[in-house]
């Protein structure tokens, strides 16, 4: 039986007659990494407040080791807290950032800088100690942050968005960072996010919002490769959508009946009967480009555009009366504009969902 840390039953906050959350059912494991992923307005965020007391839930229970926490202040919580803007002291020292909370908490002198010292060790800024936010970086300035919040030992880490503010190439190694950090530690994190490939990165399991609701709670895999809902499916990541309906099955394949009239082959999956209308999804990594066509599912295809990416090129196409995008190794030959090719994928790639 899984060893669930927190427990959100029921939990919803409404601002007037604006639903936020709505009738939240959340359970957490302990020790995993979980990234609560959904645009802007998704609810998220709020979510993270009412976990760290820093809002109460209008409705519902939220329970941590098995004890109600709703009405317990959020500095007897044991919760670690990062935020985007870092929230650092600008007049204080790095240790003396780091050692505010135990100073809060009443920890005695020598503790305290055996804690501040070991908690820098872990983020690697020990030789920083003196400095003040002013002279670090914006890595460094979020190191800081990572340090205060693991300093006084919580069970629980949680982080909103904290990476956002970082460029490109330090997001990616904090990432990595904040991952191996988890691993060595063993705590339970919950992180907020609306970037796909940081979720996708980093999480143990990812919750994809939207409207206040879960639409797909599942491991990175399970979330990009079977998407739940049409709103998964283009959230996360890019991805083609055709639309349809079963017009039969054969062993493990179904047939789909594209509204333009063409058939196409994809896995079969209990509960669709003949008739059901569907939405049929296919990564772009999964599209074959070939002359002439090399597997089961093919569509003439004209290419409109190609798009040099770096590590990849992005083919845009138009055929089966839609448009198609397609993603080719960056040593592969680039298809000139107005080329006429075939889209080819397995049954195996495509993924049908409801409409």
């Amino acid at each position: 039986m899984a060893d669930f840390h927190i427990r959100l039953d029921g939990v919803t906050k409404t601002y007037g007659s604006l639903r936020v959350v709505d009738n939240l059912r959340l359970d957490i494991i302990r020790g995993e990494f979980l990234s609560l992923l959904g645009p802007s307005g998704s609810g998220k965020t709020t979510i993270l407040m009412m976990l760290a007391g820093f809002q109460d839930a209008s409705e519902g229970t939220i329970y941590v080791d098995g004890n109600m926490i709703n009405d317990i202040p959020s500095h007897k919580r044991n919760m670690g807290v990062v935020f985007q803007s870092y929230a650092l002291f600008p007049h204080m020292s790095v240790a003396q950032n780091v050692a505010f909370p135990l100073k809060m908490r009443g920890f005695g002198r020598s503790d305290i800088r055996e804690r501040v010292e070991r908690a820098l060790d872990m983020v690697q800024l020990s030789t920083m100690k003196d400095r003040k936010p002013s002279q670090l970086s914006g890595g460094q300035q979020q190191r800081v942050a990572l340090a205060r919040a693991l300093v006084f030992e919580p069970g629980v880490v949680l982080m909103d968005e904290p990476l956002g503010a970082l460029d490109k190439q330090l997001r990616e190694q904090m990432q990595l960072d904040i991952r191996e950090l988890h691993a060595r530690l063993g705590l339970t994190i919950v992180f907020v996010t609306h970037d796909q490939s940081e979720a996708l990165t980093m999480s143990d399991r990812i919750a994809v919002f939207n409207k206040g609701r879960i639409e797909q709670i599942d491991t990175p895999r399970m979330i990009y490769d079977h998407p739940a809902t049409r709103f998964v499916a283009e959230f996360i990541g890019e991805t083609n959508l055709m639309e349809g309906e079963i017009a039969g099955r054969e062993g493990d394949e179904a047939m789909v009946r594209l509204s333009d009239g063409c058939m196409m082959r994809v896995r079969a999956r209990d509960g669709l009967e003949r008739g059901a209308k569907v939405l049929v999804t296919i990564r772009p990594e999964k599209v074959e480009l070939s002359d002439p066509p090399a597997a089961a599912n093919s569509f003439p295809v004209t290419v409109s555009d190609t798009i040099y990416q770096g590590d990849h090129f992005r083919v845009q196409l138009q055929g089966a009366g839609q448009r198609f995008i397609a993603r080719r190794d960056r040593r592969a030959a680039e298809w000139p504009q107005g080329a006429r090719l075939h889209a080819t994928f397995a049954a195996d790639d495509c993924w049908v969902i409801a409409p």
